[in-house]
């Protein structure tokens, strides 16, 4: 049988490919990093972990470990990246200096193909996720008033266009009228700042990349992602059907109603 490897980032997401795995019979060693993995993964499969940079380490201890299939599932947020260059192992900041550029695409492709280099399969984890991508349609809350799903479209349709110059997944919107784009940032503290300049009322979309590879950096939405609406006062989240993962469906939903807002899937392919 062959041995996934999990490389895991922050949040949910690897602790649920995690339990999928093992549900699906799957021999599974994870490779968390320390500070940004969720310590509770440990508890579901036998966890190595290494600090950010050690990427000599990490290939050495894959090859130890008989892993045949690599996922990369959850967020190092890309500051993280470009802050902890200076410790990072010799491996790594060779990696970092034969890059054409440091947009998120461009790391995570190239970590890819140094990982097909050294024998290893990166695969696609949505099978074993599949139960949460985004449907198309209501997701959660009140159907939305034609006026957000006016700027709902609008919104989507900028994002997708952000997106694919890999600025980042997700725009802020008020009246047909950006507010505000994700950078560095990232999304939440994106939505906070839309709240900050837009007020009441403002809708908040995300998307995945034109032709995605869903091997890597597939957006994701969470009960994170509906405080930092809560607080910015926003009223709808429009996400791509089928390309965005919902963590915690069922606590979302419920959280939706309780901040009165609403959460729709529209396909955009």
């Amino acid at each position: 049988m062959k041995k996934i490897g999990l490389i895991a980032g922050a949040g949910e997401l690897p602790v649920e490919f995690a339990k999928s795995a093992l549900n699906k019979n799957k021999q599974l060693v994870i490779y968390g990093i320390k500070g940004i993995t969720d310590r509770k993964i440990q508890s579901i499969a036998p966890t190595k972990w290494l600090y950010l940079g050690q990427a000599q380490k990490l290939i050495d201890t894959m090859k130890e470990d008989n892993i045949s299939d690599v996922v990369m599932l959850g967020k190092v947020e890309h500051y993280h990246l470009l802050t902890s260059i200076h410790r990072f192992d010799n491996r790594a900041r060779k990696f970092f200096s034969s890059l054409i550029d440091r947009r998120a695409k461009s790391i995570l492709e190239a970590v890819l193909k140094e990982l097909e280099k050294e024998g290893f399969n990166p695969i696609d984890p949505s099978p074993y996720l599949s139960s949460l991508l985004a449907p198309e349609g209501l997701i959660a809350g009140d159907n939305p008033p034609q006026h957000l799903m006016e700027d709902a479209l609008f919104g989507l349709k900028i994002a997708k266009e952000v997106a694919q110059l890999d600025i980042g997944q997700t725009v802020v919107v008020k009246d047909r009228i950006v507010i505000a784009v994700e950078g560095l940032e990232g999304t939440d503290k994106c939505i906070i700042r839309g709240g900050e300049l837009g007020g009441e009322g403002t809708v908040v979309c995300k998307v995945a990349r034109k032709n995605q590879d869903m091997r890597y950096d597939v957006p994701v939405i969470g009960e994170k992602t509906l405080k930092s609406m809560k607080k910015a006062k926003a009223k709808l989240l429009a996400v791509e059907a089928g390309k965005t993962f919902i963590i915690g469906n069922e606590e979302l939903k419920k959280m939706a109603s309780k901040f009165h807002i609403s959460i729709i899937g529209i396909n955009l392919s």
